[in-house]
């Protein structure tokens, strides 16, 4: 047999998806609900290569703070004394909501990783802490409700109850999200419907999100690994690939259809049919993002939220993660370009204080926490995401108080440079 390797060519890539056909195009299906895709470097996808070609742009970037602060001066005037970072307030107003700090709670979907009591004590802890907290898509095809023996800590109304029990007077809210496959569950009128909604409702603390994607699987719908007994039962509904070849069958749900019409009438059907909801819109990475996001906030939607391709933790194809949609700091370019929406929610990978204001600076509202939260969440079901969000709360504030500025609506372009990102001005 001839040497047909050469140097720097992924040989052993190449042999495994000879042995194992289709399957090899996915992480190994064992993992799946057990494991959080997405928002890795390629390596941690299977070997693939890294995204974006290197360093993610937005870890690039520098926040530059000015010599001169005339904000601080002012800040100083109101005060009678020299501000500090205790000074920096960081409640923000997002998506028809009031928040304790420029953050909210990312869509947690249907996944054992991100269902059960893990679920319930993020849920808990979220409300606790006044942050708004999306529910993700597909929780009530795989879970249920949480009516009529439906298992209440992974169903969608377990953890609006968690969540609520706990929220303080005028701060947080819920977000519900609903994809196609949800749309056919009819999600969206059972929680409006149900009596322990209202409490949310009367306060204007509930939100509907329309999933038009998400960051690791741009243009693809929601996908998940049943075994055939289960599969059988629903072939009829769903598109259904015998990839795995170890009875594991993989089903998925198609994305939906939008253009820029559709668009305009989902969000007015949205607000006719459930007017007490603020309506929130959720994008992937895609290159028209800046347009999508200037439709859906002239629509009249409270809130307008971009994964990066950095976001989400959703089961796919590992060439997604790795190669397809847009970095989050060139959807921002791309969006602050076009005219941001006046309320701009964005996620991918999120977990430290620099990353979220550099967000900020280029007109993001507030950042999502995903894998961040379930993982604080983890390592103490009590207290661990309270404590993580003490964390961010502290290195937020000294971050935007060495900018000389005190609220997080106040950061903008100057505050951060790039020396490589095409796009992203020079400060000053």
């Amino acid at each position: 047999m001839s040497d047909l390797t050469a140097p720097g060519f992924p040989e052993e890539e190449v042999r495994r998806r000879a042995r194992a056909g289709a399957a090899a195009a996915f992480p190994p299906p064992g993992e799946y609900g057990r494991v959080l895709f997405g928002a890795g470097d390629g390596a941690e996808q299977g070997g693939g290569p890294r995204p974006y070609g290197g360093r993610d742009p937005l870890d690039a970037l520098r926040i530059t703070p000015p010599v001169l602060m005339p904000q601080r001066l002012a800040r100083l005037i109101d005060l009678g004394r020299e501000p500090g970072h205790r000074d920096v307030d960081l409640t923000t107003a997002l998506g028809g909501f009031t928040s304790a700090l420029p953050v909210y709670v990312s869509a947690l979907g249907s996944t054992r990783a991100a269902g059960g009591d893990l679920g319930l004590a993020l849920s808990r802890q979220a409300g606790a802490l006044g942050l708004p907290m999306v529910i993700g898509e597909n929780v009530v095809p795989v879970n249920g409700y949480g009516r009529q023996g439906e298992a209440a800590d992974r169903a969608l109304l377990g953890r609006l109850r968690a969540y609520a029990e706990e929220l303080p007077d005028g701060r947080g809210g819920v977000a519900v999200q609903q994809s196609t496959e949800d749309a056919d569950a009819e999600v969206w009128n059972l929680v409006y419907s149900d009596p322990a909604a209202l409490p949310l409702l009367a306060s204007g603390r509930l939100a509907f999100e329309l999933k038009l994607g998400q960051g690791a699987k741009p243009g693809l719908g929601g996908m998940t690994v049943l075994d055939a007994e289960a599969a059988a039962r629903v072939g009829d509904r769903y598109g259904l690939d015998d990839v795995f070849g170890d009875g594991r069958v993989l089903r998925s749900s198609t994305p939906g259809t939008f253009t820029a019409e559709i668009l305009r009438q989902q969000i007015r059907l949205m607000r006719n049919n459930f007017p007490r909801a603020r309506v929130w819109v959720k994008l992937h990475p895609g290159r028209d993002v800046a347009e999508a996001a200037r439709v859906a906030a002239e629509a009249g939607a409270d809130a307008v939220t971009v994964d990066g391709a950095e976001g989400g933790t959703g089961w796919a194809p590992e060439a997604f993660p790795a190669q397809v949609g847009l970095p989050l700091a060139e959807c921002l370019r791309r969006i602050a370009a076009a005219g941001p929406p006046p309320c701009l929610l964005v996620s991918g990978r999120m977990w430290e204080g620099g990353r979220a204001v550099k967000s900020l600076a280029l007109g993001a509202r507030a950042v999502g926490l995903g894998r961040a939260a379930l993982l604080a969440t983890a390592e103490d079901p009590q207290a661990g995401l309270i404590r993580f969000a003490e964390c961010l709360a502290l290195e937020l504030r000294m971050l935007i108080s060495a900018l000389g500025k005190y609220t997080p609506e106040a950061l903008d372009r100057d505050d951060v440079w790039s020396p490589d990102f095409p796009g992203i001005p020079a400060a000053g």
